[in-house]
């Protein structure tokens, strides 16, 4: 009878926004229907922070790049993470994706180092997304390894260095196609290296010509579209390269306009007073589609779960107002290991799902007309008041159309969870 109760208010405070709404010249119900099509890639390695699978114990003794904290119940195994995921998927509405670093495969408790990886370790992963109906991205990974310890990978001087990263990410993009042919949807290879120096190096030319000479060599093979899209993402800096990245956004932009490439753009990976969202519209004049890693900045690259905030309001807003969606994979990209994971993914997944749907609420037609005509004040009075519309009485129908927790229910499903599961790890 609860039950009942709630479902009846949540469809009456529907019918109410409707109607709001419905005074700005905006179709609610095809809003709704829209935000079907806002497909997200949810990282893996928000499960165990950063830590992969490549040798048995080797979620437990870490090797992750910057995850914090200490909470219980992380991932240990790839039958963990499953569940895990599983969990995630069961508390979202709308249709998402998996992304995977390459330390996530199947190696079947052996070392398989990563210039030899193959189709077959990942074989498990492309079956338990074809089961879920739902599609997988991949990315190579140039960190946490033996031949990164110096700092360099794709632009390392050192022959021997370079060869071995090039070699994994010719795999890495091989295995990408393959998953692309396997599920029928394609695959965004995602290419991020950490390369960089501490202090002002004498030779950036010399590092980024490196950096060409390589990514010329991993795309020499060229793979079907409908397969498999390739990205490479930019940097600032990052820890231990605080003075020069090789792989910047002028470095990365140039290459992927000229080779057709996606780039990625990372909001947490530009200086704090940038906007990724303000990037998207600039990108795509050159480029057919960009790859979107959502995370959230605090001072710096810190990776925290991703929230509602302006930066993330702004990136959903140009993908809809420009009608973008089609040229723009989306994807997830935090760690944080202080809280429990299972919330922070849902958390994360559903900030930027309630982003999307607040720019698909949007007059956008009236607001450009307003703009063109010279009416500024009228313009902005209109985006002020569109912030206090009633767009959560639309977001719970929306979870309730999907079959999953409306508004806090989720909460106590994760605690569930955590003390079913999590605490028995």
């Amino acid at each position: 009878m609860k039950q009942m109760k709630d479902d009846n208010r949540i469809m009456q405070a529907y019918q109410l926004a409707k109607d709001t709404y419905a005074t700005l010249g905006v179709d609610v119900d095809a809003a709704v229907n829209k935000l079907k099509d806002v497909v997200i890639s949810l990282h893996c390695w928000q499960t165990d922070d950063v830590g992969g699978f490549e040798t048995p114990d080797a979620s437990l003794s870490g090797g992750g790049i910057q995850a914090t904290g200490n909470y219980p119940g992380k991932a240990t195994s790839l039958e963990e993470m499953r569940a895990d995921l599983d969990k995630v998927l069961s508390l979202l509405p709308g249709k998402q994706r998996l992304n995977l670093h390459a330390i996530y495969g199947d190696f079947g408790g052996e070392f398989v180092d990563r210039d030899q990886i193959e189709v077959k370790h990942f074989q498990s992963w492309i079956d338990w997304c074809k089961e879920r109906g739902i599609g997988l991205d991949f990315n190579a990974t140039c960190f946490s390894h033996p031949n990164a310890a110096d700092g360099f990978t794709l632009a390392s001087k050192d022959e021997s260095i370079r060869k071995f990263w090039v070699g994994h990410a010719k795999r890495c993009r091989a295995i990408s196609a393959e998953i692309g042919k396997q599920l029928g949807t394609p695959c965004v290879h995602n290419l991020w290296i950490p390369d960089g120096t501490k202090d002002t190096p004498a030779d950036r030319n010399g590092y980024r010509a490196q950096l060409k000479k390589s990514l010329d060599e991993i795309m020499a093979v060229e793979y079907p579209k409908e397969y498999m899209k390739d990205a490479v993402e930019s940097k600032l800096f990052g820890i231990g390269a605080e003075s020069m990245t090789v792989g910047s956004h002028d470095f990365y932009l140039g290459y992927a306009i000229k080779n057709n490439k996606l780039i990625c753009l990372d909001n947490g990976h530009f200086h704090p007073t940038e906007q990724v969202g303000d990037k998207i519209s600039s990108c795509l004049h050159f480029l057919d589609e960009i790859l979107l890693h959502i995370s959230r900045p605090v001072r710096w690259d810190s990776d925290h779960v991703v929230t509602l905030n302006d930066d993330v309001q702004l990136i959903a807003s140009e993908v809809i107002r420009n009608n973008f969606l089609s040229r723009v994979n989306i994807a997830l990209d935090f760690f944080d290991a202080s809280i429990n994971r299972i919330g922070a993914y849902v958390i994360g997944t559903r900030a930027v799902q309630k982003a999307f749907l607040i720019a698909l609420l949007e007059p956008t037609t009236k607001l450009r007309k307003l703009e063109e005509s010279g009416q500024n004040f009228e313009r902005l009075a209109f985006i002020e008041e569109l912030k206090t519309m009633p767009f959560s009485a639309v977001w719970d129908y929306f979870c309730l159309r999907e079959s999953v927790p409306v508004g806090v229910d989720y909460i106590s499903e994760i605690q569930r969870y955590e003390r079913d599961v999590l605490s028995k790890r």
